[in-house]
């Protein structure tokens, strides 16, 4: 799938490549900064650029028969474990493209050498299912087993709430306790979704107040980020990399340069990700000095970002990398909590039967009527204006709305328990507002859907859309950050997706004003 996604740019014949074999490297320069030119050189090399032949000169690439692709052909060496490459306009340089900085990399197989595994450490305030507010939690579960599962070694490192859902950790026993600044810590273990966590409780309290976020925040996380350095201190830990995530855990970024590198944890490089820059400013700005590199959760909201203050200064090492999800855990075929699991050959089948069974768990009637479901946290940056307008237009239209979410603003909670009242008294049959947190009814909604909105005024990456898509609703979304990046028009962005070798998949709208949701909602319904 990886090789596949990026095909409309590069890829090898064969496109599995084998060590001690020739391989074929096609390029289309079109669809990259190189804007098409018909001359580009082939710079390559092996194993992260550190193979003993060092890089090979460059080549010239020659036209091919398929499209504007053009061709190169590579001998790939038998110690040889990853094939590195970029594409310059000149022999001698001039233009690059070296893919904002990563450059192409593909993995080569059956080679007599292995690619040695790093050490990687989450260090984080927030891991589903056991304490998650937001996506957050998500991506530092699902990104830590992908990363696991390519054979690397990966720990996390987290703050032992007395919030936590315990019953979620497999084999949670106590390990041990140190002190730091005259608190003692206690570390306790356990396994989550099959990843080694630490968990650290300090014995002053700090984190038994019956919440993850809302109390002296800065002041915790920041106590939180040292005790963590320190315990991989004290156990000699020699992780290879430190990986930080948004401001609650920016701190390790610049005390590990600060107090730690040079006490036995100097072969660590510091990696930071910010999951959304509204919060905590002045900590992403300072961990985005002191990292070693940065990135974002889509490229769309790495380029909206880019003329930040905070961010400009460092877009050296700053990299836009879409959000994923975990596909083990949203899985249709074998989620426990929809009554016919299905895949793409059943998908009608089993979606009808969730609906069903939404409709009747709710009390909606059991009419076949196109289904919107909202599954989000209901804050402005979520466009709750928006999401109020879609609700009374798809009555309108004769449709059924499902919104599960919750409001961490009382005010806004208010608003919606006042309209939740209204609509279910009123519109009892079509509308049903759950004003909460319920993880097994999101997969339902998820499932029993016809169309997943998120009209979100900004989103660095969003979720819910491509949970959405893997059961089979089609998001309707507004066209900002990884939105844009994952959604395309059914009749706006035909030659956008198939740049990217795609298909088009769901229905988006610009603007933020009621106008703009009508756009994309009615098409979507008279499309049902």
């Amino acid at each position: 799938m990886f090789l596949l996604s990026q095909k409309h740019i590069v890829y090898t014949e064969p496109l599995i490549v084998q060590a001690g074999t020739e391989v074929t490297v096609f390029y289309n320069p079109s669809n990259t900064v190189l804007g098409g030119k018909t001359e580009v050189w082939f710079r390559c090399s092996f194993n992260r650029w550190t193979h003993r032949y060092g890089p090979l000169p460059p080549q010239k690439m020659l036209p091919s028969d398929v499209g504007s692709y053009l061709k190169v052909k590579v001998k790939v060496p038998l110690d040889a474990y990853m094939m590195d490459f970029v594409f310059s306009e000149k022999e001698d340089g001039g233009l690059f493209d070296n893919k904002y900085g990563m450059d192409y990399h593909i993995p080569v197989y059956g080679g007599v050498m292995k690619e040695p595994p790093m050490h990687i450490v989450h260090i984080a305030v927030e891991m589903a299912p056991i304490a998650k507010v937001g996506g957050l939690g998500d991506v530092v579960t699902s990104l830590s087993r992908a990363v696991q599962d390519l054979g690397h070694t990966v720990n996390i490192i987290l703050p032992k709430y007395d919030c936590m859902n315990l019953s979620n950790v497999k084999d949670f026993h106590y390990t041990r306790s140190f002190f730091w600044s005259g608190t003692e810590i206690k570390v306790w273990f356990g396994r989550v979704e099959g990843l080694s966590v630490y968990f650290l409780e300090p014995q002053d309290g700090k984190f038994s107040v019956g919440c993850i976020y809302g109390r002296n925040d800065a002041e915790r996380f920041g106590f939180f980020c040292h005790v963590a350095l320190e315990y991989l201190l004290q156990t000699g830990s020699h992780p290879d990399i430190l990986h930080c995530h948004d401001w609650s855990s920016a701190p390790v970024a610049w005390l590990f340069k600060e107090h730690y590198k040079q006490y036995g944890l100097s072969s660590a490089r510091v990696v930071f990700t910010i999951h959304n820059l509204e919060f905590g400013a002045h900590f992403i700005g300072k961990a985005m000095t002191y990292s070693d590199m940065a990135t974002t959760v889509s490229h769309t909201y790495s380029k909206e970002v880019s003329g930040n203050p905070l961010i400009s200064p460092h877009l050296h090492k700053f990299h836009g990398i879409l959000n994923g999800i975990d596909p083990d855990i949203w899985d249709p075929y074998n989620d426990n909590f929809i009554p016919v699991n299905y895949t793409s050959e059943n998908v009608v089948e089993g979606k009808k039967a969730a609906k069903i069974t939404l409709q009747q768990k709710l009390g909606l009637s059991q009419s076949d009527q196109p289904l919107v479901g909202i599954i989000t946290r209901l804050t402005v940056q979520k466009g709750i204006h928006l999401i109020k307008h879609a609700i009374w237009r798809t009555i309108e239209r004769h449709g059924q709305v499902v919104l599960l979410g919750s409001a961490p603003d009382p005010r806004i909670q208010n608003e919606f328990v006042n309209l939740s009242n209204q609509l279910h008294s009123s519109h009892g049959d079509c509308v049903r507002l759950c004003l909460t947190y319920d993880e097994p009814l999101s997969h339902l909604i998820y499932a029993g859907s016809d169309f997943i909105l998120v009209p979100s005024l900004f989103e660095p990456c969003g979720l819910t859309q491509l949970i959405a898509m893997r059961y089979g609703a089609i998001p309707v979304v507004r066209r900002t950050g990884g939105l844009y990046d994952t959604v395309f028009d059914v009749d706006n962005d035909k030659d956008r997706a198939q740049i990217q070798g795609l298909e088009p998949n769901g229905f988006s709208f610009e603007g933020a004003d009621s106008s703009g949701v009508d756009y994309a909602l009615n098409r979507a319904i008279s499309a049902w």
